[in-house]
Order: structure tokens, then sequence, then C-alpha cells
């Protein structure tokens, strides 16, 4: 996906010349937005099982109340701190967990992207305002290129994630319950 920066001037506004055209563009991509959003959910709550079943396979209470009102970021964390010290056991970590960890992350920025954007705010060629950037050189909007193919992947790499930590589960339980 393609970004762009724009120069902030006195106010917050969005050039978009053609709107019959951007609407054209909206009315292909909402269904994968929504996609993005159905498929995410999914992600977090097998997530959230496989914290629960950290703690204990006897019921889910105990995680569920861990987790309780934890962002994705945090859950993604906790998970993290969790298997790092279950791979401190063993020699080495179970293959494919470093990738599954960097697409746990890349998932939820790439989905809090499409979320948060304004899409009322979308262009002729597909730039969406997603952020205003503020640093010493000023202030920029930021426009993200959300094109049909790009939304794709972000639903591909979404599954590619959920089936991964369920491979990685499987693995890290046949590690635990193998170990001689």
């Amino acid at each position: 996906m393609k970004t762009k920066k724009e120069q902030f001037v006195q106010h917050l506004s969005h050039d978009i010349y053609d709107e019959e055209e951007a609407d054209l563009y909206l009315d292909k991509c909402l269904p994968l937005i929504g996609y993005i959003t159905m498929w995410f959910n999914g992600l977090e709550q097998s997530l959230d099982s496989v914290i629960c079943q950290i703690f204990t396979d006897r019921t889910d209470s105990t995680g569920l109340i861990v987790l309780h009102k934890m962002t994705y970021s945090a859950k993604v964390d906790l998970f993290k701190r969790f298997s790092d010290d279950f791979h401190s056991c063993f020699e080495e970590s179970i293959v494919g967990y470093d990738e599954l960890m960097k697409n746990l992350k890349e998932s939820g920025r790439l989905r809090n992207m499409v979320v948060h954007a304004d899409w009322e705010n979308t262009n002729e060629d597909g730039y969406t305002y997603v952020n205003l950037r503020i640093s010493k050189g000023g202030m920029e909007q930021e426009y993200a290129q959300f094109s049909e193919g790009s939304l794709e992947k972000i639903i591909d790499l979404i599954i590619k994630t959920r089936t991964d930590l369920y491979s990685y589960w499987e693995n890290r339980n046949d590690k635990l319950y193998n170990r001689e």
C-alpha cells in the first residue's frame, strides 16, 4: 500500500476532486473493510483462547479475568512474555515463532489503520486520510492508498496469522508433552 504526506496548512482539509469516482472506489472497498474487521476479531478471539489455555485448560475464566479490557497489543505482549518464558526452558524456540510475533503485531497495526481511517475523506485515487503527524518540521497529513489488492493482502495476512497461531500452539504442546 502506498502512502503520501501533505503539509498541513491552517485547516485540516482533504483534496477530493471527483467525488463520484471516490464513491465508486469506496463501493468496491467497503466489503473488504468489513472482512478485515471480521477476520481480525476472529484472530483476537483465537489469541484470547490460547492465552486462557496458558493459564489453565480447566476453565477460561482465569484467563478472561486477566484479559478483560486489555487492548490487542497488550494481549500480544502478554502472549510473547509467556512464550518467551516457555522457550527459555528449551534449547531452541519453536519454528515460525518470530514470524508469528511479527505478524500478530502487523495484523494489529494494519487493522487499526483500516478501521480508524477517515473513509469519508477518500479521494478518487484511493488515498484515505489516516493520521496527522506532528514533528519538529511541522504538521503533515498522512494518507494511505488502500487498493482492493492491498486490502485483500491484509485479509490474507490476518487469516494466515490465525492459522499460524494454532500451528504454533500445537507445536508448543507437542514439545511440552513429548519432553524427554
